[in-house]
């Protein structure tokens, strides 16, 4: 089986969907599966091309998988209308790159408006392989929940999305949930579509030095650090952290917020928090050094934007579990995010843009070090016993190969 990746994101990205991007092309290689990427520049969270990438067309070999980068246009602000262009500017750059001969295309959404174009070329031209679409976000619900856009622009995104999906052979998702919201919302066909969970990307931590890290990020030892790690757009919501810090800031509480990462609205929100003590940033780590800034926090915050939902599980999730840390979910108690902190038993639920919660939940986990560590401890075996990456992979591959099996069976 011959399988073409075709993803916005893949390594050296170490946020977002990249990682999950790469390890499974890197498992199917693993796996003899002849496999190759077709991706862009490492860009992301930052929204800026990373240094020593940016040609035209460059190709690598990565983990024994060959990839080959492809130039598009990155705006400094992905916001609306130019996040729209970046997508298309992708996708227009698959209509003619060189794709070889594959069996299968495995296409990687977000970005859905790429994955669209990718599409059109798979079903039109003389070469029709197997097409898989691998659903991260449900575009149509996010446009929504966020409130980014609604009558004509969410009406449009729907078409674009249940066109593209309904095109597909299959239909990847990654949580029980986005299955039964494609089937009934967009009229996907329930037999096209399987549920492989996105697994735990990172290894099981080694040991941390937690008086050395806490030291390195200037983290007192009776402050309660919660922190949030990823990206920092608008569907996170995060100036409810920030509002939760001034609450502890004027309360004179023992609490530190951390927001670790990048994204869209960092700067926005620097601006926002900058008279806040209690409130601090750190940028994108290595693994290693996120690992040990996991571990050396007390908590750590999923925070969402209200009315976030169903549109996404978030990645950090698994890493979290894998920190074996307690995790406070701010985010609709009846959404995703919760069912899965709840499935896993690995933290508390507060309502989302409830600032005052959310630093009441953190004062209550600080102060009971049994409870946290009981918590903690519950995420690390739901990592271990439902988030593992060999299981995913497997699954995967497995249901590539069938839908080989089957679209062959019906030509």
């Amino acid at each position: 089986m011959k399988v073409l990746v075709i993803g916005l994101n893949y390594a050296p990205e170490t946020t977002g969907i990249s990682p999950y991007t790469s390890a499974f092309a890197r498992g199917l290689a693993h796996r003899d599966v002849k496999v190759s990427a077709l991706t862009a520049h490492p860009h992301y969270p930052e929204w800026k091309i990373h240094d020593g990438y940016g040609r035209w067309t460059v190709s690598d070999i990565i983990d024994g998988v060959p990839v080959t980068r492809l130039r598009h246009y990155v705006p400094a602000n992905p916001g609306g209308v130019n996040r729209l262009v970046s997508e298309l500017s992708f996708g227009f750059r698959l209509l003619f790159a060189r794709w070889g001969r594959p069996d299968v295309v495995v296409m990687v959404s977000p970005a859905l408006f790429s994955t669209a174009i990718a599409m059109l070329r798979a079903r039109l031209g003389f070469n029709r392989p197997v097409v898989n679409v691998w659903v991260q976000d449900i575009y149509s619900l996010g446009i929504t929940e966020t409130g980014m856009g609604n009558g004509p622009v969410a009406k449009l995104i729907t078409w674009v999305e249940k066109t593209t999906l309904k095109a597909a052979s299959g239909v990847v998702v990654i949580h029980d949930r986005f299955g039964e919201h494609l089937s009934r919302r967009l009229g996907v066909d329930p037999a096209r579509i399987e549920v492989v969970r996105n697994w735990t990307h990172l290894d099981a931590a080694a040991p941390t030095d937690v008086a050395a890290t806490r030291a390195h990020h200037r983290w007192p030892d009776d402050e309660t650090v919660v922190l949030h790690a990823g990206n920092m757009g608008v569907k996170q919501g995060l100036e409810n952290v920030v509002h939760a810090a001034r609450l502890a800031d004027e309360q004179n509480l023992p609490v530190r917020f951390v927001l670790m990462g990048n994204g869209s609205q960092r700067d926005e929100l620097q601006a926002m928090g900058s008279a806040i003590t209690r409130l601090q940033f750190i940028g994108s780590l290595d693994d290693a050094g996120f690992q040990a800034a996991l571990a050396a926090a007390d908590v750590l915050l999923v925070n969402e934007k209200p009315g976030v939902s169903e549109m996404a599980v978030p990645s950090k999730l698994t890493s979290y579990f894998n920190a074996a840390r307690p995790v406070i979910g701010a985010t609709d108690p009846e959404g995703l995010t919760a069912s899965e902190i709840e499935a896993a038993g690995g933290g508390r639920i507060v309502l989302a843009g409830d600032p005052q919660a959310l630093l009441d939940a953190a004062l209550a986990l600080g102060s009971d070090p049994d409870l946290a560590r009981t918590l903690g401890e519950s995420g690390f075996r739901y990592r271990t016993d439902v988030l593992g990456e060999t299981a995913a992979i497997d699954k995967f591959t497995s249901w590539l190969r069938r839908l080989v099996t089957r679209t062959s069976t019906r030509r």
